[in-house]
C-alpha cells in the first residue's frame, strides 16, 4: 500500500518503537454502548482501512464490530455488533467473541476470535465487504486464545498460530502453529515458541501469545507478539518481536530478549485492567521502511505505535535469547 498512518520519531528518542502522541485514538465510549474498546484488528480496505473491534458494553458482554477509517486513525465504528451467517457450517453457536484478528488471503478477508463456545476457543469468518460476515467452524477444541492466521499458503496449507490456554485467567501459554487444507480442519499442530525462563527475560516468562498477522520480510516472517510476567499486582503484557523461518514458521530464528514496548503511559497502566500492551494490528510499508502497531491498552482503549521495519528486524537479531 503507498501510506500507512504514521508519525516521526520523536527527537529525543532512541526507543525502536515509539507511541503515536495523541493516544488513544480510539476512546473507551467511542460507541454509545462500550464500557471499553480495545485489542482490536485493521486491514487496508479500499481507499481507506477496515477493522473489526472489540466491544465490551456496559454489562460487559463481549463483541465485535466493524469500523471504517480513511487514515487509519479517525474511526466510525458500527453501533450494532456484527451478525455472522452460516459459512462452511450451520453450527454458529457463540457466547462472546472477542480479540479479533483479521487478514486478506487470496479472495476474501478473513476473521479470527476468541470464540465462547463451552469455553473459549477460536472462531473463524470471513467477510468480502465489511457488511456481510459468514461464521465457519471452530478451529480448535477448547480451551485456545489468540488465533492468528499467516496471509498466505504455507506449503500448500493455511497457517495459524495460537495461545492453547485454559478456562481462566491462564497462568501459563506457548505459542504453537497448526495447518489446515480448507479452513475448516486443523491438524499438524507444532510448538513454536514457549516463555522464557524468568532470569533470561523476565517480561515473557509466564506466557506469550501471537499478535498482529505476521509479515514476510527477506529475514523470514516477522511476529509481533505479547508476553506476560506475573508480578505481585497481577499480570503484566508488553510487546515483543521474533523471526520465524519463511517455509518451517515453527522454527524461530530470533527473539527479542528486551521487549519492543511495554506500559508506561497512563492509558497502559490505568484501566480495567491494568499494565497491558497487547498488539492485534500491524501495517507496514516495505518500500516505505513503515510499520505501525495497534494495540490495546489496558483493555479499555486502542492505542498505535510507530517503528522502522528494518530497524525492529535488526533489533529483533542483535538482542536475541
Amino acid at each position: 500500500m503507498s501510506s500507512i498512518p504514521w508519525q516521526d520519531r520523536p527527537e529525543n528518542s532512541k526507543d525502536v518503537m515509539w507511541r503515536y502522541s495523541e493516544n488513544p485514538i480510539i476512546d473507551r465510549y467511542a460507541i454509545p454502548s462500550s464500557n471499553s474498546i480495545f485489542n482490536s484488528a485493521v486491514v487496508p480496505f479500499g481507499d481507506g482501512y477496515a477493522g473489526v473491534f472489540r466491544c465490551d458494553n456496559k454489562a460487559v458482554q463481549m463483541n465485535i464490530f466493524a469500523g471504517f477509517s480513511k487514515n487509519g486513525i479517525d474511526w466510525d465504528i458500527n453501533h450494532e455488533p456484527i451478525v455472522m451467517q452460516s459459512g462452511n457450517t450451520e453450527m454458529i453457536e457463540s457466547a462472546y467473541k472477542y480479540d479479533p484478528r483479521v487478514v486478506w488471503i487470496e479472495d476474501r478477508y478473513w476473521i479470527t476470535w476468541c470464540n465462547g463456545y463451552n469455553g473459549p476457543t477460536i472462531g473463524i469468518g470471513y467477510t468480502f465487504d465489511f457488511k456481510e460476515f459468514f461464521q465457519c467452524e471452530n478451529a480448535f477444541l477448547p480451551f485456545n486464545r489468540n488465533g492468528v492466521l499467516f496471509p498466505q499458503k504455507i506449503n500448500g496449507k493455511y497457517a495459524m498460530l495460537s495461545r492453547p490456554s485454559d478456562n481462566g485467567h491462564t497462568p501459563f501459554g506457548d505459542i504453537w502453529i497448526s495447518y489446515s487444507p480448507d479452513m475448516k480442519y486443523w491438524g499438524e499442530h507444532r510448538l513454536v515458541m514457549k516463555p522464557s525462563p524468568f532470569e533470561q527475560s523476565a517480561w515473557q516468562c509466564t506466557k506469550v501469545g501471537a499478535g498482529p498477522i505476521p509479515i514476510l520480510t527477506e529475514d523470514g516472517w516477522l511476529m509481533i507478539y505479547h508476553g506476560v510476567i506475573n508480578t505481585c499486582n497481577g499480570f503484566r503484557y508488553a510487546m515483543g518481536s521474533a523471526l520465524l523461518e519463511t517455509d518451517a514458521p515453527d522454527q524461530v530464528k530470533y527473539r527479542t530478549q528486551p521487549y519492543l514496548l511495554g506500559p508506561a503511559e497512563i492509558y497502559e497502566m490505568v484501566g480495567d485492567v491494568p499494565n497491558v500492551v497487547f498488539p492485534c494490528a500491524a501495517l507496514h510499508n516495505i518500500e516505505e521502511d513503515k510499520l505501525a502497531v495497534y494495540y490495546g491498552a489496558a483493555d479499555t482503549a486502542v492505542a498505535i505505535a510507530f517503528g522502522k521495519l528494518s530497524e525492529v528486524i535488526q533489533f529483533t537479531k542483535d538482542n536475541s535469547l
